[in-house]
C-alpha cells in the first residue's frame, strides 16, 4: 500500500467557483477594512477633541485640537453656526455635512469681536474698535459668481452673549461680514494645531 502526499500549494482545495468566490472576498476586505480603519480613528480623534479641518479659510488645513472655551480676540475656533445660515452654507456648498444643529460641520475662523467691541463694515474693509483688518474686504459675488448678501454698511456694537467670527487670510471667506454675530454658546472652544500642511 503506498500513500500519496498532497501539497496544498500544487493541489488548492475546492472548486474553480469557491476559489473565484474567496478572490473575491480577499478584494472586497481590503476597502473594508481600510473604510474600518478610518472611521475608527476619526471616532477616536472625536473623542479625544481634535478635529480635522481642511475647508475653511482661516486657518491653515490640518489637525486642531479643541483646547477650551474661555476665547478672547485673536484665538482661532470651531463653532457651530445657526440653523438658517448653516443652511444656507450647505445649500450653496460652502458647508459640508457634520454634527452642529442643521446637520453641518462646524467652522473655523478667528474671534474678530467680543461684547462691547464696535464692528464697522464697510465695502473695502472692516473694523474692530477702530483698527481695520487687512484683506477684508466685503465681496458681492463668491467663487461661483452668484450674488452674495451681506451685512448692512456702518457700525454697531457687538451685543451680549454674541461674537463676530471672520477668516481675512482668504478673501473668499464666508464669515459674519455675511451672515453677522453668532451666539456665543454656539463657540465649541479655541483650536490648537496638532499638525498643519
Amino acid at each position: 500500500m503506498s500513500a500519496k502526499l498532497y501539497s496544498t500549494a500544487e493541489n488548492p482545495a475546492g472548486s474553480l467557483t469557491q476559489r473565484v468566490h474567496f478572490q473575491q472576498l480577499e478584494g472586497v476586505r481590503g476597502p473594508i477594512a481600510a473604510i474600518t480603519g478610518i472611521a475608527l480613528a476619526a471616532a477616536i480623534l472625536i473623542a479625544f477633541g481634535i478635529l480635522i479641518s481642511n475647508t475653511d479659510s482661516a486657518a491653515p488645513s490640518g489637525v486642531y485640537r479643541v483646547v477650551g472655551r474661555n476665547i478672547s480676540r485673536g484665538n482661532l475656533v470651531a463653532a457651530c453656526l445657526p440653523i438658517s445660515v448653516a443652511q444656507e452654507g450647505l445649500a450653496r456648498g460652502y458647508l459640508r455635512t457634520g454634527g452642529c444643529p442643521g446637520d453641518a460641520e462646524p467652522v473655523d475662523k478667528m474671534v474678530g469681536a467680543l461684547v462691547g467691541d464696535t464692528v464697522e463694515i464697510e465695502p473695502g474693509w472692516v473694523a474692530v474698535n477702530g483698527v481695520r483688518f487687512a484683506h477684508s474686504a466685503t465681496v458681492s459675488r463668491d467663487s461661483a459668481g452668484r450674488s452674495l448678501e451681506h451685512v448692512a454698511w456702518g457700525k454697531r456694537t457687538v451685543a451680549a452673549n454674541q461674537v463676530w467670527l471672520f477668516g481675512f487670510i482668504d478673501r473668499r471667506s464666508w464669515d459674519s461680514r455675511y451672515f453677522g454675530p453668532i451666539p456665543i454658546a454656539s463657540v465649541r472652544g479655541r483650536l490648537e494645531p496638532v499638525l498643519t500642511w
